[in-house]
């Protein structure tokens, strides 16, 4: 691997500072979905077996640099207390004395959870000296939050320098996911683009056209491809103005040799609004007072036929308005199809980003598929060819 995992890690006696992403959703003070609380727990439990003292810091929400009650991380070191089985203990700050003396009383095996990190100005600025004050607290580094590895913050990157760094298991799972799905992935390779502006995701789509054989458009950003090659979309949602980007990049495809499927047919109304009555027209018959709001059947068709030959797939985002029924069936048709196939064994599929693991869980596939990154811009980051500073700080 290029990166440093906890294989090499003789973690015994040693005081481990571990980076997680305990950035969970709160609503009235409770906790709503404990899945990243969940997904740190191996690297938590492999470390504190082996006898590792185990410091967990990790930012929550965005105090700015003051300390805001509210975003206290002490609720959900309880919470993470309650998933690991075993007490947790909790620091108030995450450098200064308070954090020295609370590292100071761990015994081999135990947890601490320090105190917000981004209660500290200098934590965002990737201030050299608050990296050093992270740094005194431990004998080596690991980075578990790959959610957080775009981002060139002190306890992401900066303390990266100056420890022993390691990737830990769930970082590991993302990169060797990530890297199977792009980085050295089985050909053919195919990329389901999908949302509402092909402003958002201009880097992406010109990073996958020189990487995957087959490039599927929706969503309303397919309105403006449409739109981009004289077909009229009616009242769809779509960018004027990056006509003339989304011809270069379908130049781009061409000339890399990737075919980029768009919506051949589409769903349309006449409003945006839950079960409104609808039609399903070609993509050159959408009236004039009516907008696209899912792709058809016709479409979905199309790109089911592609995949038996298909290896690889990499998914981000919605191909329709799915959060409104009924412009959700297309994107869980894809979804199911997609599930199948990896279920057959034939199919590596790679799925990322909030909206896209949304639409998965509701199409009831979210387990199905060969691994979903809950990442959000750090997987965004990836697929546009970017380099993660957090990454990169681990690389051996």
């Amino acid at each position: 691997m290029p990166f440093r995992t906890l294989d090499g890690l003789d973690a015994a006696g040693k005081r481990v500072l571990l980076r997680a992403d305990l950035n969970v959703p709160v609503r009235d003070g409770r906790i709503t979905d404990l899945t990243r609380i969940e997904r740190l727990t191996p690297t938590i439990k492999e470390l504190s077996d082996k006898g590792a003292r185990v410091i967990v810091c990790s930012h929550f929400d965005r105090p700015k640099g003051k300390r805001v009650p509210e975003m206290s991380l002490a609720p959900v070191a309880t919470a993470l207390g309650q998933v690991l089985g075993k007490p947790v203990r909790f620091a108030e700050d995450c450098t200064g004395v308070v954090a020295e003396q609370a590292v100071m009383r761990l015994n081999p095996g135990e947890v601490l959870v320090l105190e917000n990190t981004r209660y500290h100005a200098a934590e965002e600025k990737n201030d050299p000296e608050f990296a050093k004050d992270l740094a005194k607290l431990a004998d080596v580094y690991v980075n578990d939050a790959f959610s957080a590895a775009h981002r060139a913050h002190a306890s992401t990157e900066g303390v990266a320098r100056l420890l022993p760094a390691y990737a830990g298991r769930l970082m590991q799972a993302e990169l060797e996911a990530l890297d199977a799905a792009l980085g050295s992935p089985t050909r053919p390779v195919a990329a389901i683009v999908g949302g509402a502006k092909v402003s958002t995701k201009l880097e992406l789509l010109g990073n996958l056209v020189g990487r995957v054989n087959l490039l599927v458009i929706g969503g309303a950003m397919a309105n403006t491809f449409l739109a981009a090659q004289g077909i009229g979309v009616g009242k769809s949602l779509q960018e004027a103005e990056m006509h003339d980007t989304a011809r270069e990049i379908l130049a781009q495809a061409a000339r890399a040799g990737c075919e980029v499927l768009l919506p051949t047919d589409a769903v349309i109304a006449k409003e945006f609004a839950p079960n409104p009555p609808t039609q399903v027209v070609a993509v050159d018959a959408v009236p004039a007072d009516s907008m696209i709001l899912d792709v058809g059947p016709a479409t979905v068709t199309a790109f089911e036929q592609h995949l038996p030959a298909l290896r690889t797939l990499v998914w981000n985002g919605p191909v329709g308005a799915f959060e409104t029924p009924p412009f959700d069936a297309a994107t869980v048709a894809l979804a199911k199809a997609v599930a199948e196939a990896t279920a057959k064994g034939g199919l590596r599929s790679v799925a990322g980003g909030g909206d896209t693991v949304s639409a998965l869980r509701h199409a009831g596939v979210l387990d199905k598929m060969s691994y979903v990154s809950t990442a959000g811009g750090a997987f965004l980051e990836w697929l546009e060819g970017k380099t993660l500073p957090g990454v990169a700080a681990l690389e051996a």
